[in-house]
């Protein structure tokens, strides 16, 4: 996903950024609730994944200095980061609370 994209992405509405890499063993044990999340959450919120990797510029861009980082952005504005492993009910309760 290129820069232009992923900003177009965040303008409107809420969506959650997971940045991760495939080498994380962290990051990988988040993607099941990164998952559950797509589907709970299919029509009120954007979900996106982004492999830092592959991806180094927005990693750059928006100070992703440990994974996994979450990002919870409002009309592309930061409304939450989360840093390391999170359970779904505190991600669940954040999105609620932003929604």
């Amino acid at each position: 996903m290129d820069k232009d994209q992923f900003q177009k992405n965040l303008k409107k509405g809420v969506t959650l950024v997971d940045f991760n890499a495939n080498w994380c063993a962290p990051c990988r044990a988040q993607e099941p609730v990164i998952k559950r999340l797509i589907t709970l959450y299919q029509n009120r919120a954007s979900i996106i994944e982004i492999n830092i990797d592959e991806n180094q510029a927005l990693a750059k861009t928006y100070m992703v200095q440990s994974i996994p980082t979450i990002i919870i952005f409002k009309d592309g504005k930061e409304m939450k980061r989360l840093v390391g492993l999170q359970f779904e009910n505190s991600i669940t309760k954040i999105l609620e609370d932003i929604l």
